[in-house]
């Protein structure tokens, strides 16, 4: 495939995208005309129809800091060429989340192999569905999509038929499921919450998937709601129905003082066994980023049976493979022990996510905050690495979402300061 210059500078890593100036790629235009034999093939496939890939920052509300996000438009997921991909990989790991509108007709092998490019080695599902014959928590309500299982089918409501899957019901998570302390009935049409800020990733046995992608297939329409965090700041996010919330990694770990930048770069921290069961009944906190410590987690005894050898000790900063900057990666929820320069170690769980909480709070307050505004064939691929996300919204059953997601379990661990 051949491309040429435009005369907007084609180098993204010298460009601000937040001025929101494009960055083109011109392939060369196609041919209708019939082709004589098979030896044209490759001929045809080299001159296809004229397209432009763009590049421009993602839209963002009124008095946002949210430092990242691009949409690239015009370019073939079904067909990406490795230079395309290329683009493609430098951008994300420079703006970690990418916008891809109108993939309507994306089939859920294209989404996978998107997927599966930034980490060739990689083709299992990010997390196991199934523990000891019983579905974990997490993911009882993904459905694998039977002829490519690496894809899930999520979202909320009833789906008479869908790639394969009948008469499934979808379930949106709730935060009464999980919050301690919950928004009153009479309230939830208007107000929200943050569900669970989190890393796609099991945490134990299989390494965090590098990337995610998302792909809107149906979208509830109509109302927004107000995010409440409820956390004694007073803060609060005007969001669209059911949207997906992001922060960056990077501007958590920037965001530290010195001593704790120090901290966090000499510390590691150790994920429990099967740690999305482990903790069991442990209820969160109002904004979705740390749960309460009053002895809800389940004992070892209680948990299935596990290879002490596959308990995940992760550094608590990744460096981006790309930029080399560093984020702050700690999915807060599933941590056991901290584990010190020194070689210390901190187990007792209350201390532990007070220190993980303070690292982590100030980076979702609203203005750092970006709330996608879904709409039906948006897909979004996302820096797995480098940010956190959580569901957020209160649906109905008959507010139909449903969506497609594929992440794999990583090759290798995400690499330390």
């Amino acid at each position: 495939m051949s491309y040429e210059k435009t005369d907007i500078e084609t180098d993204h890593r010298a460009i601000d995208i937040r001025t929101h100036k494009s960055i083109c790629l011109t392939r060369s235009a196609q041919t209708n005309l019939p082709l004589p034999g098979a030896h044209f093939i490759n001929l045809f496939k080299l001159t296809m129809r004229a397209t432009t890939m763009t590049i421009r920052a993602l839209e963002k509300v009124p008095g946002s800091a949210v430092d990242f996000g691009a949409q690239i438009d015009n370019v073939d997921l079904e067909d990406l060429t490795n230079d395309e991909f290329s683009k493609i990989r430098d951008i994300l790991y420079h703006q970690h989340i990418v916008v891809f509108k109108n993939q309507q007709g994306l089939s859920s092998k294209a989404q996978y192999e998107l997927t599966k490019r930034f980490d060739p080695g990689a083709d299992h599902y990010g997390h196991d569905n199934i523990i000891d014959g019983e579905s974990t928590k997490l993911h009882g309500n993904f459905k694998p999509v039977v002829h490519q299982p690496q894809v899930q089918v999520k979202g909320n409501g009833f789906v008479e038929s869908y790639e394969g899957l009948h008469n499934i019901q979808l379930l949106h998570p709730h935060h009464r499921n999980f919050h301690r302390d919950c928004i009153s009935e009479d309230k939830e049409h208007e107000f929200t919450r943050f569900y669970r800020w989190h890393i796609d990733a099991a945490l134990y046995d299989l390494y965090p998937p590098k990337v995610t992608t998302l792909m809107a297939v149906r979208v509830p329409k109509g109302r927004r709601q107000i995010v409440l965090y409820d956390d004694g700041s007073g803060e609060t996010l005007d969001a669209s129905l059911a949207t997906t919330a992001f922060v960056s990694g990077n501007r958590m770990f920037e965001m530290l003082s010195p001593e704790d930048q120090q901290f966090v770069k000499t510390s590691s921290v150790e994920y429990a066994p099967h740690p999305h069961v482990w903790r069991g009944k442990a209820r969160s906190f109002s904004n979705g980023l740390r749960l309460y410590s009053e002895g809800h987690e389940l004992s070892e005894s209680d948990l299935p049976s596990f290879d002490r050898a596959k308990i995940q000790i992760l550094p608590m900063v990744w460096k981006n493979p790309v930029t080399r900057k560093l984020a702050l990666q700690i999915h807060a929820p599933a941590v056991r022990r901290i584990h010190l320069q020194d070689g210390s170690v901190i187990d007792d769980l209350s201390r532990i996510r007070d220190i993980v909480y303070r690292l982590q709070r100030p980076a979702i307050s609203p203005q750092y905050v970006y709330a996608h505004d879904w709409s039906e064939g948006d897909l979004v691929l996302f820096n797995n690495h480098g940010m956190l996300h959580t569901v957020v919204g209160t649906l109905q059953p008959d507010e139909i979402r449903l969506f497609r997601q594929c992440n794999l379990a990583a090759s290798e661990p995400p690499e330390g300061p």
